[in-house]
């Protein structure tokens, strides 16, 4: 599991070593490890290091002394380096030990920005190590004219020194203009901005440091799921196991517009191992769902007559589904596992609690807060995406999934998850009433077992938001295997999840 922090955590961290005198030695473990994850990075893509070119944009802080003491080593083996010192000034000990190895300074200037963004633009290796993590707002004067004056399509590779300057370490937001990276070498941890969009975007491949102060650090703001504990967590069914144990999934879904969602959710439903999936809905999108799923027990009953352990509410759903609206209603009301999506969200009850995940992408989450008494644009949402989902989960009392190429989970307990797991092609018609499928199946099985989380290091309390962050992880590795580098239907996705599963289990055997 990936741990994140924001800038306050780690700083708070480093201040041990720091008393203790090591803050030499912390810059040389950053600096030395920036320097080995850039030779690692071009090793990788089949490039020279020898005679390789190097132009590290440096701060006047700690950040930028990170920059000049890694071009330094860079130096040592072989690669011709050129510092632009955007405040005129630097880290004493760091520009000394950087011209001793031999490279060439440049003080920026405003008349001489345009002229050295096109010297860096042509460099092999671009390191921005302008702004650290403890900076606020973004780029201003010479540095940002010289940023906004790169063209990030004939830069070489670009590598971030602990975060890319103008990215916020506490929330992701952007305050352009900012020099996308490649690589982010990050020191300590990783920081929380750098897992939540749009400063996710900016960072590009994410890749931790040590530098000694891990034992220091409390306990992470934002966690990321990563394989080893998808195949922790997810269940596997005992011999005795049968289908009521393996957990029972009403789904609520569909409507004469929108028949096809409530297809897709029970097949995602299906996909990711709930014993049971019984349907409620109109008797066209019934028929539908038998001649699509015949294992799918269809009704046009109650959610009072259903015995469910969990139910999927809102795809394919409209404000004029008045029935559905009832019943999606009634299942949020019933205190069970309910997953809501989509055309349920405006219906709901405006407080409902941490066992109810809401499923929002931008403009659904926007609208959700609007409601709520908060004022918030799509545009709000997107610049700020940790900061909407923690806001919309206060108010609501829910657990939030906020979809999108990172997608953000957060729980009424302040408890945070982010998953990026998929591709661009999951981006098609029907994707989210497969994921929504996928978590439900999972809160029907799930729910209950709060041993399994306790095992695995989340708090029982805090389950809902680790259910809702290992479906969307489930849904995007689904997505990425079905999709192999193409185009990708809906349908695919659910197709896949059962082999993806078995290959993070490793095993389908009972335990």
């Amino acid at each position: 599991m990936i741990s994140a922090y924001t800038g306050t955590q780690i700083r708070a961290a480093e201040q041990p070593l720091l008393a203790a005198g090591m803050g030499a030695v912390l810059m040389q473990r950053a600096s030395y490890g920036l320097a080995n994850a850039i030779v690692h990075e071009l090793r990788s893509r089949g490039r020279r290091l020898y005679g390789a070119s190097v132009a590290v944009l440096a701060g006047k802080g700690n950040n930028g002394g990170d920059g000049l003491f890694a071009a330094s080593f860079l130096a040592a083996r072989g690669m011709r380096t050129t510092a632009v010192l955007t405040a005129g000034a630097a880290h004493p000990e760091a520009l000394a030990a950087f011209e001793r190895a031999g490279g060439r300074v440049h003080v920026l200037t405003d008349v001489n920005a345009g002229e050295l963004a096109a010297h860096v633009a042509g460099a092999d290796v671009v390191i921005d190590a302008v702004l650290g993590t403890g900076a606020q707002g973004g780029l201003r004067g010479a540095a940002a004219a010289l940023v906004a004056g790169l063209d990030p399509g004939t830069s070489g590779l670009v590598v971030a020194c602990d975060i890319p300057s103008g990215v916020d370490a506490d929330t992701g937001e952007a305050h352009a203009p900012v020099l996308s990276a490649d690589l982010t070498v990050t020191f300590g941890a990783a920081k929380v901005g750098l897992l939540a969009d749009p400063g996710a975007d900016h960072a590009g491949r994410v890749q931790v440091v040590p530098i000694g102060i891990e034992e220091h650090l409390p306990w992470p703001s934002l966690r990321r799921l990563e394989p080893d504990d998808l195949g922790q967590l997810l269940p596997r069914p005992g011999r005795r196991s049968h289908k009521y144990s393996r957990g029972v999934l009403g789904v609520v879904a569909g409507s004469a517009d929108y028949p096809g969602a409530a297809v897709l959710a029970c097949r995602g439903a299906l996909a990711a191992g709930a014993g049971m999936v019984r349907y409620l809905g109109p008797p066209a999108v019934a028929d539908l769902v038998r001649q699509s799923c015949p294992e799918v027990v269809c009704s046009t009953g109650s959610v009072a007559d259903t015995r469910v352990q969990a139910w999927l509410v809102g795809s394919g759903m409209g404000p004029g589904d008045t029935d559905q609206l009832r019943r999606a209603y009634d299942a949020v009301e019933s205190g069970l596992p309910v997953i809501a999506d989509a055309g349920a969200l405006p219906a709901l009850p405006d407080v409902l609690g941490p066992q109810v995940v809401l499923t929002p992408h931008a403009g659904e989450l926007a609208a959700l807060l609007d409601r709520l008494g908060a004022d918030y644009e799509r545009s709000a949402v997107e610049a700020n995406t940790l900061g909407a989902v923690r806001h919309a989960a206060a108010l609501t009392e829910a657990t939030v999934l906020l979809k999108g190429a990172t997608t953000l989970v957060a729980s009424p307990f302040q408890d945070f998850y982010s998953q990026a797991d998929g591709t661009p092609w999951l981006a098609t018609a029907g994707s989210g009433d497969v994921l929504a499928g996928i978590i439900g199946g999972l809160l029907a099985q799930m729910g209950p077992d709060v041993g399994r989380f306790r095992d695995a290091g989340i708090d029982p309390d805090e389950r809902w938001a680790a259910i809702a962050a290992l479906g969307a992880s489930l849904h995007g590795l689904a997505g990425k295997a079905a999709a192999a580098g193409g185009p990708l239907t809906a349908g695919r996705i659910a197709d896949a999840v059962p082999a993806v599963w078995a290959g993070l289990t490793g095993t389908l055997r009972a335990r």
